[in-house]
């Protein structure tokens, strides 16, 4: 059984005991959250939601709260010796998936 979440602006494919990254979303290490923006669920029967399906519900765990690779942004201008690095680090969250409900 998988669903399809949406959570940070962004939708990700899941299932039992997968374990993905997503925006930081507020919480100790070792709690458990529910996602309720479920968007399908899918197995032996299909489920589309329109947008979302009413009563669905993923339950994962949280597994790391911390900071992404960092992003390097590099700005110029020709012939004008205008050269500016900037660096990013996105905070995540790490989610071990335990559960999901149609």
């Amino acid at each position: 059984m998988y669903a399809v979440i949406k959570t940070g602006g962004k939708q990700y494919k899941v299932s039992e005991g997968d374990t993905i990254k997503v925006e930081k979303l507020a919480g100790e290490v070792g709690s458990t959250i529910e996602l309720g923006e479920v968007l399908m669920v899918g197995g032996e029967e299909v489920k589309i939601g329109a947008p979302l399906l009413p009563g669905a519900r993923v339950s994962a765990r949280i597994v790391e709260q911390g900071k992404d690779k960092k992003v390097l942004v590099f700005k110029s201008k020709r012939r004008q010796g205008f050269r500016k690095t900037y660096g990013h680090r996105q905070p995540i969250t790490r989610l071990r998936i335990t559960g999901i409900e149609a």
